[in-house]
């Protein structure tokens, strides 16, 4: 058995500073005369306690070089430990939760799915409601810090082809990694601000614009409101789409921008490719709204625009119910939902680069066969991919769709009806939020559904937002051993 001390003293850390952000719903609410305040000072004590204690009891054993599977450990660890203490606001506070619905939502927040068993959100405390935004802005960054470190070093999922990516090809300009990783929180702090004033620009109450602009570049997608962005106007529609579509972008390329390189954000074949995807479906879609004059004119172009947008990056707000769009519209949300952002950004779902992958792998597989003696190089940014990538790529999309019909098919013997048992398991899988139907479709949440089922949609949130590979390879016997 190897050494775990330094993950739990890393784990026992995270949990800590967990603790501490409640401090901040506090405040908000001890500022406002809101007796509900004590729930979040409890709530706090608790979190910073328990994780106190567990860094000082590891404390001579600081992870200072991690193997790799302490990194396993750790990067599955902090995302199971965060959940189990952030859902004690909401089994102390208004909502009275159950913990299973508290894990669900704070599982939800930290994985930025957006995926919610709470109704009445308009009449919530605004403690809770900032608490639920804070989850999310929090997932986003931690996922991101993840994609560029852990991930890459692990070789989940083709991640490892940027492993210099976010460190090496700096040069001169960006020689430490440190130096990076707080430039992307710099970035992450001003895109939030940058969309916080857009939304108050557009009319927003400026609480509902920081909410909002927490999950909007976390793409998470909770609101302040059952009816999302229904209640919004168009100035906040189209902000909302522009501020989903720059959180879905790589942020690495962002500091690049920033530091002297300003063609490497459209040099990047992902962001091409990924802004082309938008492009299609969201033309495609408007101009079906205006075939079945469902919605025509500007109106169908904008809800075409938002509400495709939010699937795509894995955001999940939703300004309308596009259930009632036709059968077409259904099936290009499903499969627009499995799409996803850029590697690197706060975005989920299967990845852009991974499709380019597969299509060029696919493309050299056939030139191979028409050319047996032929050698034949796989390139990606102009670097050549081995086999290791091109087989971590496909195990992924095979384990990726093999999860998502086995979680369906958990969800299905619970009782669930297999359109809402799919598109749960796909929206969960992909971190996505709303699924598909009545129940959980845009105009619906997941309230109704089991405590078997909910656990069963938790886990499948945790193994989308890390990759799946990396939750999976703790349940090999390999792993474990010396």
């Amino acid at each position: 058995m190897f050494d775990v001390r330094p993950v739990f003293n890393v784990v026992g850390l995270a949990v800590s500073c967990l603790g501490l952000t409640m401090l901040f719903p506090f405040v908000l609410d001890l500022s406002r005369g809101n007796g509900h305040w004590g729930v979040f000072l409890e709530s706090s004590l608790i979190t910073v306690l328990a994780g106190g204690m567990m860094f000082l009891a590891t404390r001579r054993e600081e992870a200072r070089g991690l193997t790799l599977q302490q990194t396993f450990l750790l990067t599955t660890g902090v995302w199971v430990a965060l959940p189990i203490f952030g859902a004690l606001p909401f089994v102390l506070g208004a909502t009275n939760a159950s913990y299973t619905d508290a894990f669900f939502e704070a599982m939800s927040g930290l994985t930025t799915t957006g995926a919610t068993v709470f109704n009445g959100l308009d009449y919530l405390p605004d403690g809770l409601l900032l608490w639920r935004s804070i989850l999310q802005w929090l997932g986003g960054i931690g996922i991101i810090v993840v994609a560029m470190v852990f991930l890459p070093e692990l070789r989940v999922g083709g991640m490892q082809i940027f492993r210099s990516e976010g460190f090496d090809t700096f040069g001169k300009i960006l020689p430490r990694a440190t130096e990076i990783a707080s430039q992307i929180a710099w970035l992450y702090v001003a895109l939030t601000a940058a969309c916080a004033v857009a939304y108050i620009a557009s009319g927003m109450r400026s609480f509902d614009a920081v909410l909002h602009a927490m999950t909007t570049i976390a793409t998470g997608g909770f609101s302040s409101y059952d009816a999302s962005f229904v209640r919004f106007g168009a100035a906040t529609e189209y902000s909302g789409a522009l501020f989903m579509c720059l959180a879905a972008l790589p942020f690495v390329r962002y500091v690049q921008l920033i530091n002297g390189q300003p063609g490497s954000l459209f040099k990047d074949s992902q962001v091409r490719m990924f802004f082309a995807i938008l492009t299609f479906a969201v033309v495609f879609l408007t101009l079906v709204l205006w075939q079945d004059n469902e919605l025509s004119g500007e109106l169908g172009f904008r809800k075409a625009l938002f509400n495709v947008v939010s699937i795509v990056t894995g955001t999940g707000y939703a300004s309308a119910n596009y259930n009632s769009w036709g059968p077409v519209a259904v099936v290009l949300f499903f499969y627009a939902g499995l799409v996803g952002g850029c590697a690197g950004s706060t975005s989920c779902s299967v990845k852009v680069f991974r499709y380019q992958l597969l299509v060029s792998a696919i493309h050299m597989q056939l030139r191979k066969i028409n050319s047996p003696h032929g050698v034949f190089n796989l390139r990606y940014q102009g670097r050549i991919v081995g086999m290791d990538v091109i087989n971590s790529v496909i195990s992924f999309f095979v384990i990726f769709f093999v999860s998502m019909v086995v979680s369906a098919m958990a969800l299905a013997f619970t009782g669930l009806d297999m359109l809402t048992a799919f598109s749960g398991a796909a929206a969960a899988l992909a971190n996505i939020g709303p699924g598909l139907g009545d129940v959980i479709g845009p105009s619906g949440n997941y309230s109704s559904l089991s405590d078997t089922a909910k656990w069963i949609l938790a886990i499948t949130m945790l193994l989308g937002r890390l990759e799946l590979l990396a939750v999976y390879t703790l349940f090999t016997l390999r792993f474990w051993r010396n």
